[in-house]
């Protein structure tokens, strides 16, 4: 007596997956492997891929992006990535460059589709006029610290959302369709924070490394003193001693750290001068509430309205 093939197990197995990957939208697709840099680029690659897209973050909020190694694991992953989102304007010249040639990953190379800098889609602020590297660590393209203005998380995201359905045509629509979605979430949220703070504009603060400048822009705040003498490099007590004497002149209500620097300039100030330590997360990750990009900025406007009323 024959026997039907499709009567034993194995192949009724076998033919329940072959269809199950015909009939399950993307059940069949490969997800789009994202090498970021820093974690706000991360979550915004997620915001947009959902479960289209592998996010693999390489540094933390607790890491100075500046100072990372270009460990072994690092490589690993930036060799299977199919694309790469970091920064750019310098922000990781330190370790970035080593990754890319040690992976041998063609498709991330500078010039090539797989790479995506996030500084070269928002206008950048403090360019130098004069490159000086005895000045400190000074970026030539401008201040990298893009992430802490909303506004250019959502230029940075439509670029993005372009680049990871150039890259993946088949879910392209997807893409969009998501990227729409958070874009009209995002904006609605920027409403409501530049509303929360309007007190904010021209209030004074001092801050400990020049990390700021898109926060300041975007919310009207009045920088009055750096603790660092120098981009990158730390403060003397004399140093520090000499800011203290500024602001008994022109005092500030707040001192803004990111939550990855050491609190010790910081805390040395507030002791001798009264004025609260603000550690805003600075990127996704930075505290506990900032879990996601939207509690990225609840969090920063609430720490400053608290210190500023």
């Amino acid at each position: 007596m024959k026997t039907s093939l499709f009567k034993t197990p194995f192949l009724r197995s076998l033919v329940g997956l072959l269809t199950a990957a015909v009939l399950v939208p993307g059940a069949a697709h490969a997800a789009l492997k994202v090498f970021a840099c820093e974690p706000e680029w991360g979550s915004l690659a997620k915001e947009i891929g959902g479960a289209q897209v592998s996010v693999y973050t390489a540094t933390t909020a607790m890491q100075d992006p500046h100072r990372i190694e270009a460990r072994p694991s690092l490589i690993a992953r930036a060799r299977s990535a199919d694309l790469l989102a970091c920064t750019g304007a310098e922000l990781e010249i330190g370790w970035l460059p080593v990754v890319l040639a040690e992976s041998g990953n063609a498709a991330i190379q500078t010039g090539q589709p797989g790479q995506f800098m996030a500084a070269q889609h928002v206008p950048l602020l403090e360019k130098p006029a004069v490159l000086d590297r005895s000045a400190g660590d000074v970026h030539a393209d401008g201040n990298p610290h893009i992430q802490t203005d909303p506004r250019n998380i959502a230029r940075v995201g439509e670029a993005l959302a372009r680049r990871m359905a150039e890259l993946d045509p088949a879910q392209a629509a997807f893409y969009q369709a998501r990227w729409t979605d958070f874009s009209t979430r995002w904006q609605a949220a920027i409403a409501r924070w530049e509303k929360q703070a309007a007190p904010l504009r021209g209030v004074p603060v001092v801050v400990q490394h020049a990390g700021f400048p898109y926060l300041e822009n975007w919310l009207g705040l009045k920088q009055v003193a750096v603790l660092e003498p120098k981009p990158g490099v730390d403060p003397s007590v004399g140093h520090l001693a000499r800011v203290a004497a500024q602001l008994q002149a022109t005092p500030a209500r707040a001192v803004l750290r990111a939550a990855y620097q050491s609190p010790r300039p910081a805390d040395w100030l507030a002791q001798r001068s009264g004025i609260p330590v603000l550690a805003l997360p600075f990127t996704v990750g930075g505290n506990a509430r900032a879990g996601d990009l939207f509690g990225l900025f609840d969090d920063t406007i609430d720490q400053l309205l608290k210190a500023a009323p």
